[in-house]
């Protein structure tokens, strides 16, 4: 057995599907039907059944996924360690991290960063910040940059950015010259929002919540820049950061505060306070502490 037939049974089981598994892989799907094949044949058990287009574990596949993430965690831990005794300035940091976030905070950091480590590289991961967590907390990214507060208590976090929401309107609409607006007044407006797995979207629909009504949501993205062209094709009313805001087109949308409540936009990278991380991830959170700490305090100065 080898670790590479864990990683194909943890792949299918996460995709459902031999076939999807094999693409995330970049593999064939012959190919990786024949390892799991001839994992079972080693094993003397069947790990998967099929189910229509989906397969399933058995219960000897149950069992051997239940070990299986353990293991593949540790050695990929160890090939990290591995990689940063003997290449000390090369490595690999993982960052999860949502849309928004990748195009409106941290384009700036990561140019420095790179800048200064030509040798280290990054992968982005975008997903919704809720997912992030997730995957901090399993170990397929080394750092998120999520929402605060967070649902798991395992984390370290770095406060990023804080800001408030704004609400985002066609310009014809009646209450685009209202100098600032509440919550209440939107109850019976269409929302263009971000997906329902994304912080965001939870986070706005509680305080309607708290206000006693469901938003109605008429669409649903994971990119600001396509909720922002549906706000200004006057298609629904939107509400996005502070800093998202400013870039937008004022002649197409108009924004107005939002004060009743005020909705924060919290942003903090997160990592996991146990645990092994690569020496660009250790690197990577170090620098940007210190480029967020300095640009706090070029900003009082100011």
């Amino acid at each position: 057995m080898e670790i590479r037939h864990l990683e194909y049974v943890l792949e299918v089981v996460r995709h459902e599907s031999f076939t999807k598994a094999a693409e995330a892989l970049h593999i064939t799907q012959p190919t990786i039907s024949k390892m799991i094949k001839n994992l079972e044949d080693e094993l003397g058990t069947t790990l998967f059944v099929r189910s229509g287009k989906k397969v399933k574990l058995t219960d000897a596949g149950q069992a051997i996924v239940s070990q299986s993430q353990d293991i593949v965690r540790l050695f990929k831990n160890l090939q990290s360690e591995l990689e940063d005794v003997t290449n000390f300035r090369k490595g690999l940091v993982r960052i999860g991290l949502p849309p928004m976030i990748s195009s409106a905070v941290f384009p700036r950091v990561m140019g420095r960063f790179m800048a200064s480590y030509p040798n280290l590289t990054i992968r982005l991961v975008e997903e919704g910040a809720l997912k992030v967590e997730s995957e901090v907390a399993s170990g397929e990214v080394d750092v998120g940059i999520v929402l605060l507060p967070t649902r798991d208590d395992r984390f370290n976090f770095f406060p990023v950015i804080k800001e408030s929401l704004r609400v985002v309107l066609h310009p014809t609409h009646p209450l685009a010259d209202k100098s600032k607006l509440t919550l209440a007044e939107l109850e019976h407006e269409s929302f263009i929002m971000y997906r329902e797995d994304f912080a965001l979207h939870v986070k706005i629909s509680e305080e309607c919540a708290r206000l006693g009504f469901k938003p109605k949501v008429l669409l649903e993205s994971a990119q600001w820049d396509f909720i922002y062209e549906m706000t200004a094709a006057n298609v629904g009313i939107s509400l996005l950061p502070e800093s998202i805001c400013k870039s937008l087109n004022p002649a197409r949308v108009c924004t107005v505060p939002l004060t009743d409540p005020v909705i924060l936009w919290h942003i903090a990278m997160i990592w996991p306070k146990d645990g092994y991380l690569s020496f660009a991830a250790r690197e990577w959170i170090r620098f940007t502490k210190e480029f967020y700490r300095t640009e706090e305090e070029d900003s009082r100065f100011q």
